[in-house]
């Protein structure tokens, strides 16, 4: 029997509050009015951040897991542990007890895209000195996330971040990248990301960030324009793969990006491989053939839910399953089809996890003609 593969998620953290909102809306000024009453259900509270949903996910789906987070002693703090204990990923967790957990309330109004209120916590003082580098060498993968809402990450050009992925590629490990939105009124808007991820990139041999957030980021310009495009709806459905996607991916690929692969919300996933080189140095890390993925790129439509109740997490279970599919040997045009399939069973749920279903089991769906968006 193959052995299990192993891999440790790191990085951000927090716990999701997201109240269940009982109608949808096309504005959300039609919802939150001051001095409005708005009824709404019970609130679904998960852990959130992407060490919890993309971790957790890939747990979920046959990769054997290590957590690395930092929250506090807080009565929050403690909530997110016991709900790791129930997955036996409680013990990666760093406890601080001068730090606030990290929270979100999640606005998921059926109609609009969510809102996030944000409280980052105990995720802006994590650092290097609180990864566990013995557990990751023993790991196929390291994946990190959401380094711009952890404020020690992106400090002095992104130093810390940088050590961190140099360490890990030191130890022969493969890598991954997530990102995260960033709040134009905050320190983190203020970063050069550009000079930021030039220095990280090189260490990386998955850049996995959304299409959008990686646009504000590298090309402010552009971004601007598509929010004028855009005119309210999301960013991603008034996007062209070849006129829009495409000339981000190639200025991420000039700035040191290996193996590309763009979340674009609910149209789909836009991907760009690596070079043979490339190709020749992960098959080493990963011991599997990679060779036919060298240089190929496309987008994937996303597949139908049946339901979307909160597009809450999919993007980070969208990465878990082309990550644990890539560890346990799908080939590539697989992977991309099982990612896409992941993120769109992930909607039909509150939380990011609920609705997940084993790989095989997409898989046969897919085969069974479960229809794409057009």
């Amino acid at each position: 029997m193959e052995k299990k593969r192993k891999a440790v998620a790191a990085g951000h953290i927090c716990l999701d509050i997201t109240p269940v909102f009982y109608s949808g809306a096309e504005d959300i000024g039609k919802i939150l009015l001051p001095g409005k009453i708005v009824d709404v259900g019970a609130a679904d509270i998960h852990t959130g951040g992407s060490v919890a949903n993309t971790g957790l996910a890939m747990g979920i789906l046959g990769t054997e897991m290590k957590l690395m987070g930092k929250i506090g002693t807080d009565s929050l703090g403690q909530t997110i542990l016991a709900s790791l204990e129930r997955y036996g990923g409680a013990d990666g967790m760093k406890m601080d007890a001068e730090a606030t957990t990290s929270y979100s309330v999640v606005l998921a109004v059926p109609g609009i895209d969510r809102i996030f209120l944000h409280h980052p916590g105990a995720n802006h003082t994590f650092c290097a000195k609180d990864i566990d580098f013995e557990a990751v060498a023993q790991a196929d993968l390291f994946h990190f996330g959401y380094p711009p809402i952890m404020r020690q990450m992106y400090l002095e050009e992104g130093k810390e971040l940088t050590e961190i992925f140099r360490r890990v590629q030191e130890l022969g490990v493969a890598t991954s990248l997530d990102m995260a939105a960033v709040d134009p009124a905050s320190e983190a808007a203020e970063q050069d990301w550009s000079r930021i991820l030039e220095r990280v990139l090189p260490y990386v041999d998955f850049f996995v960030p959304s299409i959008e957030e990686i646009c504000f980021m590298v090309d402010k310009e552009r971004y601007d324009s598509w929010m004028e495009r855009a005119a309210g709806k999301d960013i991603p459905s008034i996007l062209d793969p070849e006129k829009d996607i495409r000339p981000v991916a190639d200025r991420l690929r000039q700035m040191g990006a290996k193996n590309l692969f763009l979340k674009c919300g609910a149209p789909g996933l836009y991907y760009h491989m690596g070079s043979r080189e490339d190709m020749a140095a992960l098959e080493k890390k990963l011991e599997r053939p990679m060779a036919d993925w060298a240089d190929r790129k496309g987008f994937q439509p996303s597949f139908r839910p049946k339901r979307v109740l909160s597009a809450t997490g999919a993007g980070d279970t969208t990465i878990a399953a082309f990550l644990s599919a890539m560890l346990q040997g799908y080939d590539l045009d697989w992977c991309i089809r099982l990612a896409a399939a992941t993120g769109a069973v992930c909607v039909e749920s509150y939380d990011a996890l609920s609705g997940l279903k084993p790989l095989e089991e997409l898989k046969r769906e897919i085969e069974n003609g479960w229809e794409n968006r057009k």
